[in-house]
């Protein structure tokens, strides 16, 4: 009984980690080894993929649209929603339930639904092609998520100490900065790891809002396309790439996300 409860959950893992492997796999391949036929490594590994994808500034510029915009909407998306969580959680006002869920359906809404009027606003007004456009316009589901996320954190925190920190001469800035921030900082990192993650993943609004100077790089992914064929090889390589920045955030906040599980608001 205990071999089949270890062998589930690796059985689940391996099962999660075959696309990664099969990508990272490819992306060692020439092109006409993966439309050859079907191989567990790569025969002849080859970094010329990779050499591609550096070489060309409009790959490599893809990534560097990506990662601008990204971090600009996550301190945009998580500086707004601080000070909205601590109003929630703290406070009670007319419509503030409906409010909180509002917010909310904000994050249920499909992109393809705002995506039109952001362009016609942002053209309006001289903000298409910019990475501020983006980041602006992915604070549209980001900003009621870290509300959400923020407002369970800081709702476990108890109101004497803010009522002590009061009596104790504190400023609300200075108390908000020094003192409370730092008791939710799981919850800050929590909020932070996912606008960044949907920010990176979000393709339709962030294609819609750029056409050369703020080009993502899921959105350049489409120029192996051509009339010879898909390059393969090369999509594999830049997907490999693509994971990278994701990776690299869930390993600095993993512990502040087990936390966030832990409380049970993530």
């Amino acid at each position: 009984m205990r071999r089949i409860s270890a062998l589930v959950p690796a059985l689940y893992i391996v099962l999660l980690l075959l696309p990664v492997y099969w990508l990272v796999n490819m992306s060692f391949k020439s092109n006409a080894e993966i439309t050859s036929g079907l191989t567990l490594w790569p025969a002849a590994p080859t970094l010329r993929n990779y050499a591609v994808i550096f070489s060309d500034p409009s790959w490599y510029r893809g990534y560097i649209n990506s990662l601008g915009y990204v971090l600009l909407n996550t301190l945009i998306s998580v500086g707004a929603a601080l000070p909205a969580a601590y109003a929630f959680s703290r406070y009670t006002f007319l419509g503030d339930k409906h409010l909180f869920f509002w917010l909310l359906s904000n994050r249920m809404a499909p992109a393809a639904v705002f995506a039109l009027p952001f362009f016609q606003l942002y053209s309006a007004v001289g903000l298409l092609d910019t990475h501020l456009a983006v980041a602006l316009a992915h604070c549209l589901f980001n900003v009621p998520l870290a509300v959400w996320i923020l407002e369970g954190f800081m709702s476990a925190v108890p109101r004497e100490i803010d009522e002590m920190a009061s009596i104790d001469g504190h400023s609300f800035g200075a108390f908000f900065v020094k003192i409370f921030m730092p008791l939710i900082a799981s919850g800050i990192g929590v909020a932070a790891f996912f606008c960044f993650m949907f920010s990176w993943v979000e393709l339709l609004i962030a294609r819609t809002l750029t056409t050369t100077a703020a080009k993502p790089i899921a959105a350049i992914m489409t120029r192996t396309v051509s009339a010879s064929g898909m390059d393969w090889g090369v999509l594999a390589a830049a997907g490999v790439l693509t994971i990278i920045p994701g990776a690299i955030v869930i390993w600095f906040v993993r512990n502040h996300i087990a936390t966030g599980f832990a409380l049970g608001r993530v």
